[in-house]
């Protein structure tokens, strides 16, 4: 099974548009199924211009607690590790939903059998074919309800979903930042694409995401966005430490912010275009890798 994965640590960085403007490259030839875990901001879809289809709701285990049978113990309380539960001063149990992350240790816990299993809808996974001009794969999308802060269980449950269609390769475009939500869309990996800029945010969050890839044992390549808007030589130095290297340079076009805007990635409205070659030269580098 061979993953690829599109991260890059900052948010805003163009981790999304370098994830789609691959996906219609590389699958030309291979049966690819596109991946986006940014579970709270998925906007894959939009870049590609295309309506999400076949809903599916994600589920984690809600506690139910049965007062008759409660001794009022204190234990689920004591190994609620995300303060769902607090007792009462009488010592009763008393649940806030949305902090419950589905863990099910109180449920394990309870010496009394006092609580039972339920469910708890916290987002959805949509399975949408694309069909773009010929190109044809397969978008798996990962979205959270509005005012969800469990963020994992809907990255995990779509991942296995995605990963679970036929396909050649399997691409992931992983929410911002470093957080476990990262890890565990990264997680597998063969290959990561680090998408940065050049300013000082950008090659802090570059380091971290590089420090996890690491913890991995994933290899790295660093994708430069919006280059030409700063100074890179710091980015470069990072990078030639780290034992990677920057395999392309993006530069800051309103040609491509328009395609952004459209709904239309640049690899297929303007396919002649400089910053079209890029990601085409790029997709044949990741071809060669895996």
């Amino acid at each position: 099974m061979k993953i690829v994965a599109v991260s890059g640590g900052k948010g805003g960085t163009g981790k999304s548009v370098v994830a789609v403007n691959l996906a219609i490259p590389l699958s030309k030839d291979r049966r690819l199924v596109l991946a986006d875990l940014d579970a709270e901001a998925p906007n894959d879809h939009i870049l590609l211009g295309v309506n999400l289809r076949n809903e599916n709701p994600v589920n984690i285990m809600l506690p139910f607690i049965e007062y008759s049978k409660c001794i009022k113990c204190g234990v689920c309380a004591k190994v609620c590790d995300t303060g769902a539960i607090l007792l009462s001063p009488e010592k009763l149990p008393f649940l806030i939903p949305r902090l419950c992350s589905g863990c099910k240790s109180c449920y394990l816990a309870c010496p009394a059998k006092a609580i039972l299993e339920g469910k708890r809808t916290i987002g959805y996974i949509y399975e949408t074919p694309v069909n773009i001009d010929g190109v044809r794969f397969t978008l798996v999308t990962a979205m959270l309800r509005e005012g969800e802060e469990h963020v994992p269980p809907a990255v995990l449950a779509a991942k296995k979903h995605a990963l679970k269609i036929p396909g050649d390769l399997y691409l992931i475009d992983t929410s911002a930042g470093s957080s476990n939500t990262v890890s565990s869309a990264l997680y597998g990996s063969k290959l990561m694409l680090a998408v940065t800029e050049p300013t000082p945010l950008g090659l802090h969050d570059l380091e971290m995401i590089l420090d996890v890839a690491e913890e991995f044992g994933v290899e790295t390549w660093v994708v430069m966005n919006k280059a030409g808007i700063g100074p890179e030589h710091r980015h470069e130095e990072v990078v030639r430490r780290r034992g990677s290297k920057i395999v392309a340079r993006i530069p800051y076009s309103r040609e491509l912010i328009e395609s952004y805007v459209h709904g239309s990635p640049i690899v297929l409205s303007n396919p002649e275009s400089d910053v079209s070659k890029i990601f085409l030269n790029l997709s044949k580098l990741v071809e060669e890798a895996i």
